[in-house]
């Protein structure tokens, strides 16, 4: 079984070694250049140095005498020796003055060595003694000429090299206290970002949990901070709580679900129930008249189950559509044709706008989508009319079918003048067994279930179903349709959208 290392640790660890990596990069760059920088100094120093040696013993001539003073050249000389520089003077006779090397050979030699060990040891800089002549001036006459010996390409006297030690131990425990920090602040930005993580985690086996019943309810709904200023931690906080009220609306629709059935089953079955009673018990004759009344209701609940395994069929199977080549217009007319009977008999009218429209479908299914939206728009208009509108939106074919291929799209509104849909129940009118207790009353024979059969066969071919609705203005208009709104919102009843 392969290692598992947590997100936290996964991302204090890679924080922490890139933050080291980085200033172990920045302090070796700071360190080169510092370096550069401080022996170019060091070199300017020296070549500094050793003019004001040269100038230093220049100011030892004695005019008077036409010579040097020699006691304060040999203690000059001597003291240039213990800064790393071996001087030799001449008169401008070529006569030595003072030679370091001869004057105090064992104390010349002593800090020869010093200096060859602290450069290659200390440095690994290996060089050696280089001599460089220097004139000797008084008053602008040459007086003699200085030889000075010092290490190359340079060195490090002891208070230099105590500077740059001093330095080099500032960087150490700079870098210790920057690394110590890198790991705090890795440990405390990786805890910032695990740290939502975790907690959706432990939400989203909360929420299976909680609808699996695995433990009982306690009431409290399952939500976690969604607040976070980095944007992915915010959206994954609001994608598992949108998530949990997801869930928690499906369980409450599903427990409406199953009261609806009960209550649309229970109608029928307490109708046939009173009356066989009454007929056993001899209050009802059994006659054609109850018979029959017994028979309408076994009627409608045989239409109740059809509906509900047709619903179930197109939602939760995955759906084969018959495509086949046809007129959609020819489809519409036929459909429409259906309820001529229905539309005289309740005095209104039934006005269809159509014109050829060859489309790729299911023609059953599409036939099915059509036949219950008129149903509705028969069932609930009782003045004004009808009207039926087919429209081919973008001939091209712009849009796609799912497999990819190019598609013309088309629109058909069927437009009522009834009694509409209010507003509120506008966004659940294709749910299953949702029926508005006024515009969808229990005395026009509706389950509910009609508009969820449309949408839900309208989206298996990719399409969309909408509504718009007006509710109890309708009837001025045979149409449906507001003046200057190009198939807008009915002035009263519903117009529906059926984009394919």
């Amino acid at each position: 079984m392969a290692l598992r290392i947590s997100l936290q640790n996964r991302l204090t660890l890679s924080y922490g070694l890139f933050i080291s990596l980085a200033l172990g990069i920045l302090a070796l760059a700071v360190n080169q250049f510092t370096g550069k920088v401080f022996n170019s100094l060091v070199r300017n120093n020296i070549a500094r140095t050793s003019g004001e040696i040269a100038r230093t013993m220049g100011d030892q001539w004695r005019p008077l005498e036409d010579r040097f003073d020699a006691g304060a050249v040999e203690a000059m000389g001597m003291y240039f020796v213990h800064q790393g520089y071996i001087v030799s003077l001449e008169d401008a006779a070529g006569k030595t003055v003072w030679d370091a090397r001869f004057c105090d050979m064992e104390q010349c030699t002593e800090v020869i060595n010093s200096i060859a060990r602290r450069m290659e040891d200390e440095y690994r800089l290996d060089g050696a003694f280089r001599r460089e002549l220097f004139p000797v001036m008084y008053n602008g006459r040459t007086v003699g000429a200085a030889a000075i010996e010092t290490y190359g390409p340079f060195f490090y006297s002891e208070t230099e090299a105590g500077f740059l030690a001093s330095i080099n131990r500032l960087f150490t425990i700079a870098a210790a206290l920057l690394t110590l920090l890198s790991i705090i602040i890795s440990a405390l930005v990786s805890r910032t970002i695990a740290s939502p993580v975790l907690k959706a985690g432990a939400a989203a086996r909360n929420i299976a949990a909680l609808h699996s019943g695995a433990f009982p309810r306690s009431g409290a709904a399952v939500r976690i901070r969604d607040n976070y200023r980095t944007a992915e931690l915010a959206d994954l906080s609001r994608s598992v709580n949108e998530l949990a009220a997801e869930l928690e609306a499906g369980e409450r629709r599903q427990k409406q679900l199953t009261a609806d059935i009960a209550h649309e089953l229970r109608t029928p079955l307490t109708c046939l129930q009173g009356n066989i009673e009454a007929m056993i018990d001899g209050v009802f004759k059994c006659d054609r008249e109850h018979l029959e009344s017994c028979h309408e209701e076994i009627i409608r609940l045989a239409n109740l189950v059809q509906d509900l395994n047709t619903l179930s069929s197109l939602e939760w199977e995955n759906l084969v559509l018959n495509k086949t080549e046809f007129d959609l217009s020819k489809l519409l007319r036929v459909t429409a044709d259906q309820f001529r009977a229905a539309v005289r008999e309740k005095g209104i009218t039934l006005n269809l706008e159509l014109a050829p429209c060859p489309v790729s479908a299911d023609y059953n299914r599409l036939k099915q989508v059509f036949i219950n939206l008129l149903s509705n728009a028969v069932k609930y208009t009782d003045r004004g009319g009808i009207t039926v509108i087919l429209k081919e939106e973008n001939p091209g074919g712009t849009l796609r079918e799912p497999a990819g291929a190019l598609r013309p799209s088309v629109t058909v509104y069927i437009a009522d003048t009834g009694i509409g849909i209010p507003e509120e129940d506008l966004p659940r009118i294709f749910d299953r067994l949702y029926r508005s207790d006024k515009s969808r009353a229990r005395s026009t024979g509706g389950a509910g279930i009609g508009l969820a059969i449309a949408a839900a066969i309208t989206a298996a071919h990719g399409g969309t179903i909408t509504v718009e609705s007006g509710k109890n203005a309708g009837g001025v208009n045979p149409k449906g349709f507001t003046k200057g709104s190009a198939l807008g919102t009915a002035p009263g009843g519903a117009v529906f959208c059926v984009r394919l």
